[in-house]
Order: C-alpha cells, then structure tokens, then sequence
C-alpha cells in the first residue's frame, strides 16, 4: 500500500509561509517510469523550481499526484531566472518559468536542450491599493508607468491621483515579472534604466512578499500577477493604456502585460517530468490555473 509523507503544514500553507512543498510517496527511486499520471505508474524523485506564479499550480498538481510512487519537491528559489539556472546545473528537473528561455540562457548553456511547454497564460497587473483608486485614478499611460518605476513620481495627484504619497515595490532582475513590465516600458532586449535611489523605491522577490507589502503600505504600487489580486479587497488594478487585464484582454492579447506560463526541461519531457506535466496539461490539470487565475491553454486558443 502506498503511504504519502507530508511536512506537518499543509501543502498551501507551505506556498504561503515558505514559497515551497515537499510531496513523498512510498517507491522507486529513479525517476524512470513515465506512467499515467491520473492512476500513478511513475516513480522516482522530481525536482521542481522557479517562477512564484507558476507554483500555484505546481503545488497543487503535486498534491493531486500524491497517490502516485514519486517524491515531488517543489520551490522558488532565485524565481523564474533561478529555475532557469538551477536546470542548467543539473539541480532540477523541471524549471517553473512566467518569462520564454531568452536567448541568453541558451548562450550561457549551450549544452542544455531548454524544452519550454506552455501551460496557460497569466497577466502582470498594475496593482495600488484601493485609496489610490478611489482617489480617482483608473488607468496609467506607458509614459506614465516610466516615471513612475523610475523613482520620478512622488505624489499620486501627480498622475491624476489622490493626494497621496506614492511607494513603489519593484521586482528584482530576473523574475518573470519584472522581465514582462521591462519588455514594455522599453522594448525587446533593451536594458532597463538603474534602480532609482530614494526613498520611495525598494525591491521585491516573489508574488508573496510583494503582495504582503503591498497590502502593509499605504500609496503602494508594485507589478505583481494578476492573480495574486483576487481576494484581496484592499488590492485593485490599474488599467494599463485603458485596458484592464481580464480573461478576454488577456486572451485576445490585447492586454499589453500578458505572459505565459512555462514548465521547462532539458529536451522533451520523459519519465517522472511527463508525468508531471502531463497531469498538468490534462483535463484534471488544467482547471488549476483557473483556480489561481490564469488562463487556461483551452480559453487561449477559443
């Protein structure tokens, strides 16, 4: 009989508290046998890391595959960039990716075959708390959006806003969400300017800890995945360009801060990481993404 070995905090708890959940069965220990994934069949031990957006899912479909005689440990170590280099050591075997491998990644390990499968589509939300939205201000031009991760905007009637003063959360280089919001502001392979240095600015990792910020600071601003917003009351979006991310904007791409979600490997997936990720594309996973906001595969193609 198989026996499942949890940490004693629950698999959503750990996303919460430490970004990370270890799922043990009772098996083998090579990760060789690539059975179905809604019946078990697969064992061995999978590591997977990365994007804070993906992990949701990934968490999720760990927990779902539970019966099955595989070990699953799940992380965000260093977000999407970490994921990415942690395959290309060899550390993991599944690297959790909310950016597309650039070229530099390939540059850097040319002896590494990156194998991106998409799982959905997310959006990278504009996201203040609700008094700057109440004051009045609905969407951001991308001039406005320059001055403003640019340390160049101290209050938000500055930009239409309430009179209050603006806080600004950045992600740090790297994550997938940082890279989506650079992308925009400043085209393709264009160096984003130096942090500002004041006050008013100050850098964040992962979805959770910006949230949490967010929510503890009034005048806040940060980019952070749109679906981190959802059940926060105290949280809202700004329209970007007069477009808000919705599953129709973001589905149309018509949104300007749309991004798919990557798992990555080092050549097609076999074994334990097909198992995974075929879970994950199936019927039984998919609707994970709608349960953390996202889209997915099915709502981008309809």
């Amino acid at each position: 009989m198989r026996r499942l070995t949890r940490s004693r905090l629950t698999p959503l708890a750990l996303l919460v508290l430490a970004g990370s959940l270890t799922l043990t069965a009772c098996g083998g220990a090579d990760a060789t046998t690539a059975g179905d994934a809604t019946t078990g069949g697969a064992t061995g031990t999978l590591r997977i890391s990365g994007s804070t957006t993906v992990n949701p899912v990934a968490a999720d479909a760990a927990e779902a595959l539970r019966s099955t005689d595989l070990t699953i440990t799940v992380d965000t170590q260093g977000g999407s960039a970490g994921g990415i280099t942690q395959l290309a050591a060899g550390q993991i075997d599944i690297a959790m990716s909310s950016k597309p491998i650039a070229d530099a990644d390939r540059t850097a390990a040319p002896d590494v075959d990156f194998t991106e499968t998409r799982i959905g589509e997310d959006a990278v939300g504009i996201v203040v708390r609700k008094e700057v939205l109440a004051g009045g201000l609905k969407s951001l031009t991308k001039q406005q959006l320059k001055q403003l991760f640019e340390g160049e905007v101290a209050n938000w009637k500055q930009l239409g806003g309430p009179d209050l003063d603006v806080f600004v959360y950045d992600k740090e280089p790297g994550r997938g969400t940082r890279e989506v919001l650079d992308r925009f502001l400043y085209g393709k392979g264009v160096k984003a300017p130096a942090p500002p240095n004041n006050p008013r600015y100050a850098i964040v990792g992962g979805n959770e800890e910006t949230r949490t910020k967010l929510l503890s600071t009034p005048g806040s601003v940060a980019p952070l995945s749109s679906g981190f917003v959802a059940d926060q009351p105290e949280l809202g979006l700004l329209a970007v360009e007069g477009i808000t991310p919705t599953a129709a904007t973001i589905a149309d791409g018509s949104y300007p801060l749309s991004r798919p979600l990557f798992l990555v490997t080092n050549g097609a997936p076999q074994g334990a990481a097909k198992t995974f990720i075929d879970y994950v594309l199936s019927p039984e996973g998919q609707p994970l993404l709608t349960r953390h906001g996202y889209l997915t595969n099915a709502q981008l193609k309809a």
